[in-house]
């Protein structure tokens, strides 16, 4: 296959032949396969499977799983028990001092916080 994908039969079977050869070496003729099928199925779901940005209240309750830590871990660095308990709630918005403590504490991209 060595056409933009259209449909998604053709993205179906682009994704199938890209398993088969994923280890081909570089060089060589299935590797040069694979490397021209990574574009392609990329440029595809750029079109047609693109991701929305995580929500940001998601992200920060999902970086507080990963890094084992809890709500109770966020009272000091954005306010009280109460107040993170809102925001983590919906309740309150993110402000932009919040955002920047996030992202500079947590690590989470700035662009999640803001979208």
């Amino acid at each position: 296959m060595n056409h933009i994908l259209r449909t998604e039969k053709e993205y179906s079977n682009a994704l199938r032949r890209i398993d088969e050869i994923f280890d081909a070496a570089p060089g060589t003729a299935e590797g040069d396969e694979a490397e021209l099928l990574v574009l392609l199925i990329k440029d595809y779901e750029n079109k047609f499977h693109s991701i929305l940005p995580p929500d940001p209240i998601e992200a920060i309750k999902l970086t507080l799983e990963e890094k084992g830590l809890t709500a109770k871990d966020l009272v000091g660095l954005i306010g009280s028990k109460g107040y993170v308990s809102q925001i983590l709630n919906r309740k309150k918005p993110l402000t932009a001092e919040i955002m920047r403590v996030l992202n500079r504490q947590l690590g989470i991209p700035a662009d999640i916080l803001l979208s």
